[in-house]
């Protein structure tokens, strides 16, 4: 019997989502412990909002955020400087058969949420909604 592949727009999108849910984690947990071996990097508290992963699960995308917002480029310069060593680490609790590739950037979610707010707190915006 032939094997079948889905190929809907659904198709190995939850392996990706839950893999990129499991790199967010492990990456999270690394930063928090301080377990990468560079103490410019261990002295930032860095939030990791979301970890996107390719549909063939080769390349991650870290989106990430030092705590209050300073220093951004340098937290993703730090990353990814030490990308190999995360990369061994993230890997190592896994349990698939390649890493994906990492790569980091700065998690812009914030900073979209608050323009959305400002844009809807204009007067004619307002007036749009409320009639």
């Amino acid at each position: 019997m032939a094997k079948q592949f889905s190929s809907g727009p659904g198709a190995g999108g939850n392996r990706a989502l839950r893999v990129g849910e499991q790199i967010r984690r492990t990456l999270s947990d690394m930063l928090m412990r301080g377990e990468i071996h560079d103490p410019e990097l261990n002295k930032l508290s860095i939030t990791v909002g979301e970890v996107r992963v390719s549909a063939d699960l080769r390349v991650a995308t870290a989106y990430v955020l030092p705590l209050g917002g300073a220093g951004k480029e340098d937290a993703v310069r730090l990353l990814a400087r030490h990308a190999g060593e995360i990369r061994k680490h993230v890997g190592a609790g896994l349990g698939i058969r390649h890493t994906p590739e990492l790569l980091f950037l700065i998690d812009e979610t914030w900073d979209r949420m608050d323009e959305t707010r400002r844009l809807l707190s204009q007067d004619a915006v307002r007036r749009d909604i409320e009639s």
